[in-house]
């Protein structure tokens, strides 16, 4: 498993932003994750870079809730690169289906692709995306979408991308923001790859793994 190239900085947002920007320059797939870490990350990004038209955006994972509901990552997404001059293509996960069935439809709209960016999220429990400790969907290795139950608040049922799909990517950039996330960081870049902390698990195949942490979370690294 490739090594992680671990960045503490005391402005993680901007330092992903403009990695994010970097990439978008160069156009290409891009997975993007939800949660409020990374709204501020897009919302930079776009105004460091407002033409998205060479991108093809991805969710790394949704819940099963309407577009336009709060919740719904697609919307996190849509709002935070509203100030872009030109949008990218957005490729949405159909929640007004069944999970297992979105899943299915989504894994067939990822075939052929190889995402250049997949940008990822870290919880206090080690998960990301919606792939979460002990989770079967750990151990899947053909299928690039899976259903995945509620493991977290909201307790909504899920779609996620798959680990060996997420280390496919050319580049994984993890966010990783506060002191309670700092055990969670420990688990996920130090110590070795476990069931038990999900994100330890993806890791770019072929290219790199880039961890941006702020010095709170950074706290366990021995930095």
């Amino acid at each position: 498993m490739t090594e992680v190239e671990v960045v503490v900085v005391d402005d993680p947002v901007r330092a992903a932003a403009d990695y994010l920007a970097t990439t978008v320059a160069r156009g290409g797939e891009i997975a993007l994750s939800g949660g409020s870490s990374p709204r501020p990350v897009y919302e930079l990004a776009a105004k460091l870079e407002p033409d998205w038209s060479d991108v093809r955006v991805w969710l790394g994972d949704e819940r099963c809730v309407p577009p336009d509901d709060e919740r719904a990552n697609v919307r996190l997404v849509r709002e935070s690169l509203s100030s872009t001059s030109h949008p990218p293509e957005l490729q949405p996960v159909d929640t007004s289906i069944s999970p297992a069935d979105a899943a299915a439809a989504y894994d067939v709209e990822l075939g052929g692709v190889t995402l250049d960016l997949a940008l990822q999220g870290l919880g206090p429990d080690g998960h990301t995306a919606s792939l979460f400790p002990g989770a079967p969907s750990l151990g899947e290795t053909r299928r690039r979408a899976v259903a995945a139950p509620a493991g977290l608040e909201p307790w909504v049922e899920r779609v996620t991308m798959t680990v060996p799909f997420l280390g496919a990517a050319r580049q994984v950039l993890y966010l990783v923001l506060g002191e309670g996330k700092a055990e969670a960081a420990r688990r996920a870049f130090v110590e070795s790859p476990s069931p038990s902390t999900p994100a330890s698990l993806v890791r770019s195949a072929a290219g790199r793994t880039i961890a941006i942490l702020d010095p709170p979370a950074a706290r366990l690294l021995g930095r």
